[in-house]
């Protein structure tokens, strides 16, 4: 909420700072609230960079949202923070959304409306956004980075259960060798090199319970154990993949952390500070 009372001018009351909760123009199934600085001015020039939040399986969207104000603050950010809800494709649907598409309905189209929404509300630095996600939040960001990596100043990939490669000898969801066949788009590997990544986990993120995938499982295919066992072995995969193709990454492990990123999102913080002076510094 703005610190002072009465509406902007064409913004209301609920645009600026814990902004209200909006449904997507696109699809209304899908709602976002947003972080807005408390030096936004309507009629100013300075302009915000973009910082969107994906959230994982519990949805905790204003949770998010309320966490990175401090850091929309010292920054000059604008924090976007959507909902995926359960039960979309069908009762009991939790995971549709990691995987950006699911029959025709293209979870990545959504996001991509949304940021255009908050582009054309607020003075939006650039085209290119930063995203983290964490758990089920890092399923959506790392495929989004796939497909969509034009769009990407900075992708903070948090502890995936399952992750797909950057490996060109198996299909989606394990690889990518069907990837253009699977999102009318082909991977552009010089297009992931430009944008900053990270890979942030805890050093005790150990448990397998959620993220083993066996024969019979909705997602089941062959190669779904490349990875590895563990969120920690299968983000060192994924890194690895990336490396090998010249996409360089930060890989943060915090010690004593288990699958919580609470105590993660400094981390988080710190990446998209130092990405943010890094590219105002080429500027």
């Amino acid at each position: 909420m703005r610190k002072v009372g009465g509406h902007g001018q064409k913004l209301s009351y609920y645009d600026f700072g814990h902004t209200t909760v909006y449904a997507s123009r696109f699809d209304q199934r899908f709602p976002y609230c947003a972080y807005v600085p408390d030096d936004y001015e309507e009629d100013g020039e300075k302009t915000y960079p973009l910082a969107v939040i994906v959230h994982g399986t519990e949805r905790g969207m204003l949770a998010y949202r309320d966490a990175f104000a401090d850091f929309a603050e010292a920054n000059g950010v604008i924090v976007l923070c959507p909902l995926f809800p359960a039960n979309i494709c069908f009762p009991g649907d939790l995971s549709s959304y990691k995987m950006l598409r699911a029959g025709d309905l293209h979870y990545d189209a959504v996001m991509l409306d949304m940021i255009a929404e908050i582009q054309e509300k607020y003075r939006i630095e650039g085209d290119r956004v930063m995203m983290y996600g964490f758990s089920g939040g890092g399923h959506f960001t790392h495929r989004f980075l796939y497909l969509h990596p034009e769009r990407l100043l900075a992708a903070s990939i948090g502890a995936p259960g399952v992750v797909t490669l950057l490996d060109f000898d198996h299909d989606f969801w394990v690889g990518v060798r069907d990837f253009e066949k699977v999102f009318g788009k082909a991977v552009d590997l010089e297009a992931m090199r430009k944008v900053a990544v990270q890979m942030v986990i805890g050093g005790d993120d150990l448990e397998t319970w959620e993220i083993t995938i066996k024969p019979g499982d909705a997602w089941y295919m062959p190669g779904a154990d490349l990875a590895g066992a563990t969120r920690n072995d299968r983000m060192r995969a994924l890194k690895r993949s990336f490396e090998q193709y010249g996409i360089a990454v930060r890989h943060d492990i915090v010690p004593g952390i288990a699958h919580d990123d609470r105590e993660l999102i400094g981390q988080v913080k710190d990446f998209f500070a130092e990405t943010l002076g890094a590219n105002r510094a080429r500027s």
